[in-house]
């Protein structure tokens, strides 16, 4: 902590200079005050993303931390007596201070005047967060329970390295809802976040009031701490999952539906019709309470000719239907075939949430965009046949995603051009995809490791989807 107080001194002069909080963090850190280093670094921002996932050399960030440091004396040089006062005014808030943090908590503020970094952490209150927070307790009832906790998820490495997600931006959205605020961690390959239903929780954000934010390190390698018993929040983070699936899922139906018929659907019935007009695969709760919200809410999105990306919230319109959407992926779902890997994704923007292998013909399957247009159970009116049990053709071709009787073909190039998949993959892809779903075959592009869920995603209330008027001929 040698250079500790020209740092302080010098963020609470600049509190914009997000590289000054990171270098305070690192003096925190390496003096072992892990939960101010963390406050520290949530100022930082960008800039601690940027170091700490890049693995950059220490005597880069050094560098920058002697020219702070220069330029901090100088300043001191230039004016002794207001030196001599800042001099006094550290040493009454190093009195202030606790002695220690309490461990796992990290306490920081999103205000809109950050204000002195130790004023902000001595007023912070100190307690525990909780699987259920008492702040969220309605105050015009005695034992009323607390409000649901309010999930999302964030690019996440263990430990609390490489955070890809807006920490910053949860922060602050976080004040307005009143509600807890539980993180999940998304794994990261490349520029692809992983979806997945065993995503941990890694933080808990909770507004204390006044502009500041408790925050909950749920990660034990990140707040060097026992953090609190997850398991709660980690059940509850299981159904919200599956819900944002089904809600991704009728989102991107709506979608394909208003672009090809020029209108948003009436009712779902309109979305989940015989063959041809099966937009949707079949229904589920889910989707039947989300269907008139979401039509809502996707109607207004258009005349605001706005979007977000995953996770985020509109401001204005509709705020009650936002509420109970918590609609977290806002582009639709596409699929991308990698053929130098042999890979099939459903992506919606930079999140992947399936990754299948597939079988392929090598040059003789054709890169370029498509449309899922005919969705078919049992082609031909077989289940074990050469297209196996599912078939999604693409545009106006004879190429198409189907299963296959020959599983060993599966991660190879033996077809005439189509994409082979198992039969549970085809299956559970075939109640993903709507109708109209974007297809891209390229060359590359995805991480070869494959992104199955044990328990797949299936729809109920299923129509008749079969073709018994049509003999398909895809080049298998």
């Amino acid at each position: 902590m040698k250079n500790s107080a020209y740092l302080k001194k010098y963020v609470e002069n600049h509190p914009n200079n997000k590289m000054a909080w990171y270098l305070l963090g690192k003096e925190y850190e390496q003096s072992g005050q892990e939960g101010k280093a963390h406050y520290c670094y949530i100022q930082a921002g960008s800039v601690y993303e940027a170091f700490e996932s890049s693995k950059i050399p220490e005597d880069l960030w050094m560098g920058y931390e002697a020219d702070i440091l220069h330029e901090s004396r100088r300043q001191e040089q230039r004016s002794r007596l207001i030196r001599r006062a800042g001099f006094m005014v550290m040493l009454l808030l190093l009195l202030w201070l606790p002695s220690a943090q309490a461990p796992g908590k990290l306490l920081a503020t999103a205000p809109k005047d950050p204000g002195p970094v130790l004023e902000e952490m001595k007023d912070a209150p100190d307690r525990p967060a909780t699987d259920g927070p008492e702040a969220d307790a309605p105050s015009d009832g005695a034992g009323a329970e607390p409000a649901a906790p309010r999930f999302t998820a964030i690019g996440y490495a263990s430990g609390g390295r490489g955070v890809t997600g807006n920490i910053g931006g949860l922060l602050k959205g976080n004040e307005a809802s009143g509600r807890y605020q539980v993180v999940l961690g998304m794994g990261q390959q490349d520029k692809w976040l992983n979806w997945s239903h065993k995503m941990p929780v890694v933080y808990g954000i909770q507004s204390l009031g006044s502009g500041q934010t408790s925050v909950q390190s749920y990660d034990p390698a990140a707040c060097l701490c026992t953090p609190p018993d997850s398991r709660k929040l980690q059940a509850e983070a299981k159904a919200w999952i599956q819900r944002q699936e089904s809600l991704a899922v009728l989102s991107s139906a709506m979608k394909q539906y208003k672009e090809n018929e020029g209108r948003w659907p009436e009712s779902l019935e309109e979305l989940a019709q015989p063959f041809p007009d099966n937009w949707l695969a079949g229904t589920n709760d889910h989707i039947k309470q989300a269907f008139a919200p979401l039509k809502q809410e996707l109607a207004r999105r258009e005349l605001q000719g706005g979007g977000g990306g995953p996770g985020q919230r509109e401001s204005g319109g509709s705020k009650e239907a936002a509420r109970q959407l918590e609609l977290f992926f806002d582009e639709p779902l596409e699929v991308i075939v990698d053929t130098s890997n042999h890979r099939l994704a459903v992506v919606s923007g930079s999140v992947i949430l399936r990754n299948y292998r597939v079988g392929l013909g090598g040059d003789k399957t054709p890169e370029g965009t498509f449309r899922i247009t005919d969705k078919v159970v049992n082609p031909n009116g077989r289940s074990d046949g050469e297209f196996g049990s599912r078939g999604m053709q693409l545009s106006d071709t004879n190429y198409a995603i189907h299963g296959t009787n020959e599983p060993d073909s599966i991660g190879r190039d033996e077809s005439l051009g189509c994409v082979r998949m198992g039969r549970k993959d085809v299956e559970e892809l075939f109640d993903l995809l709507p109708v109209g779903t974007k297809v891209t075959i390229r060359k590359g592009g995805l991480p070869d490791q494959s992104l199955v869920p044990e328990e797949r995603f299936t729809l109920g209330d299923r129509q008749d989807q079969s073709n018994p008027h049509r003999t398909y001929r895809w080049l298998n």
